[in-house]
């Protein structure tokens, strides 16, 4: 029996990418580390910008990487273990992570900043054009 979805729909042409990446992110069930996503509005009609949030304490500018590959925002965390140091309790690990959010198309980074343990990543969302296209229809007869 074939499992039906919303993208099953004969009218969906072209959105078999789009279902694989969101049973993707279904899967994905880590909650490290904690983010928040803001709308910020655009003065004067200008599109919107989002800002992504990471609480990441303890780690450094050198801990982490902030990288945009295709449609795909990546965010790494990689603490080093000083191996000098004695532990009398160690309840704060140093934790690796990895924080993937998919991008629509047209979506820029336009800027990183580690402030007070939180990681503010700035995307731009431009307005999209909007294309309406005449399609000529020939006749043979």
């Amino acid at each position: 029996m074939s499992r039906m979805t919303p993208f099953s729909n004969p009218l969906m042409l072209g959105f078999e990418a789009m279902e694989k990446t969101l049973e993707r992110v279904a899967k994905s069930g880590d909650g490290y580390p904690p983010y928040n996503i803001e709308r910020l509005r655009g003065a004067n009609g200008a599109g919107d910008r989002l800002r992504i949030i990471l609480a990441v304490a303890g780690f450094a500018e050198t801990d982490l990487e902030v990288v945009v590959e295709e449609n795909q925002l990546c965010v790494r965390g990689r603490q080093q273990d000083e191996a000098q140091r004695e532990f009398l309790h160690r309840g704060i690990a140093a934790r690796q992570f990895q924080r993937v959010f998919l991008l629509a198309d047209g979506m820029q980074v336009a800027g990183a900043e580690l402030k007070n343990g939180l990681l503010s990543i700035d995307l731009d969302r431009p307005e999209p054009d909007r294309l309406v296209r005449k399609i000529n229809i020939s006749v043979k007869d």
